[in-house]
């Protein structure tokens, strides 16, 4: 029997065999420029992402662009189970992947695959269409037309369609999970793009999705909660996302009994564009003025901010440093002197209500000693502070960089 130290060759790295492609035609089916590969695989083959019992392994996850029908493919050169006194197993990918797909959304068999592939001009975007974005690439001069519909009702045909659409999401988002269908407080509001066939039929391709659950305010408000955000990875980099977000905060600034839109848990690449998009929104505003906002954060903006944009307090403030970081000079001593201090000042806001506590205990004649022990000593605070400003201001450095594309 082969022993495990020389069956290395038969581990693969699901991130590198798990390829997925978004088939528009049956000639798609041999193009690998389509493909692209998974983020992350431990969601479906745990913490290593690593299939074992196999050689030159290639799992296939084919979509069809419209309906996303899915096709699950294994092939391989060499299996563990076929070698001579083997008593090893190899994992059975498919199973493995089709634990987390609906019942029956996905086919094993090509010939039964490409029937629904047949049906894909019959597919229609679901929902109300609430925007329009036309792409135009100067290096071929081609347009791309994207389309971005609202859903929230709860018809069979879509429900099954969007089981099938946030399975990527184990892929692309990390600890995400699927939304409970059922719970009416969802909203969908999903991308496609429209395209020319070559006999000059208009079909439509999904490009990705945002899930917005609408928490109910007292007494008869809503707080909107952008959940879930995926541009598929063939569409990334489009400006797909930032005409993503806009969308949906028209959709629910213009509703009266919302209150303020918020994000669950973003990533980083997600504040960041969200950021970006608010920044760009709030420089309209009169309080944002350049002028303004040199005299610091001040209560008209948190008000104007929510009362236009429905931005929560938090939010605002982001934005207004993001802004008086493009407004100041940096290499204007006093100003942006100025500016760090400002920031500085709000990243050390808890460190004082902390020392601030412990003064209102000591006053109470409380022994405190051990709080004061898990608190860093003024020269390490200082440090610190230092370091957590360096990573604010480069990050939001990246944010002014894209507005001021924006202004030109």
């Amino acid at each position: 029997m082969a022993q495990l130290q020389d069956l290395e060759e038969y581990i693969s790295s699901a991130l590198d065999v798990v390829e997925f492609k978004l088939i528009r035609s049956k000639s798609d089916l041999d193009n690998d420029a389509l493909a692209f590969h998974p983020l992350m695989a431990h969601q479906i083959f745990g913490d290593a992402e690593s299939i074992f019992g196999y050689l030159d392994l290639k799992v296939r996850i084919f979509y069809t662009a419209g309906p996303l029908h899915i096709y699950l493919d294994v092939k391989y050169e060499e299996k563990v189970d076929d070698l001579p006194n083997s008593v090893l197993k190899a994992d059975n990918v498919i199973a493995t992947i089709a634990e987390k797909l609906p019942d029956g959304c996905y086919f094993v068999n090509m010939d039964e695959f490409l029937k629904t592939l047949d049906k894909a001009d019959i597919f229609k975007p679901f929902g109300e269409k609430l925007a329009e974005h036309v792409h135009f690439n100067p290096n071929n001069n081609e347009e791309r037309i994207f389309e971005i519909y609202h859903c929230n009702y709860r018809q069979t045909p879509f429900l099954k369609f969007f089981s099938r659409l946030q399975t990527f999401v184990l892929w692309f988002i990390d600890a995400a999970s699927y939304i409970d269908v059922d719970d009416a407080q969802w909203a969908f509001f999903l991308c496609y793009e429209k395209y020319k066939t070559d006999n000059g039929d208009w079909l439509y391709a999904v490009v990705g999705y945002t899930t917005v659950y609408e928490y109910y305010a007292y007494p008869q408000h809503i707080r909107p909660r952008v959940s879930q955000m995926l541009v598929l990875p063939p569409f990334q980099k489009l400006g797909v996302g930032t005409i993503f977000l806009e969308t949906i905060y028209k959709y629910y600034q213009n509703q009266k009994n919302v209150l303020d839109i918020t994000v669950e848990d973003p990533s980083d690449d997600f504040q960041r564009m969200r950021s970006f998009v608010d920044a760009r929104l709030c420089m309209s505003l009169k309080s944002f003025g350049s002028n303004e906002i040199k005299k610091g954060f001040t209560k008209n903006m948190i008000n104007e901010a929510k009362q236009f944009l429905k931005l929560n307090p938090r939010q605002c403030r982001k934005v207004y440093e993001v802004l008086r970081l493009l407004y100041t000079h940096i290499h204007d001593k006093a100003d942006y002197t100025g500016y760090r201090l400002e920031v500085k000042k709000r990243l050390n806001a808890t460190y004082h209500k902390q020392l601030s506590d412990i003064k209102k205990l000591e006053r109470a004649k409380i022994d405190t000693q051990w709080l004061r022990s898990s608190l860093p000593n003024l020269k390490d605070r200082v440090e610190r502070l230092h370091e957590e400003y360096i990573l604010v201001e480069k990050n939001y450095m990246q944010i002014v960089e894209k507005l001021r594309l924006f202004q030109k």
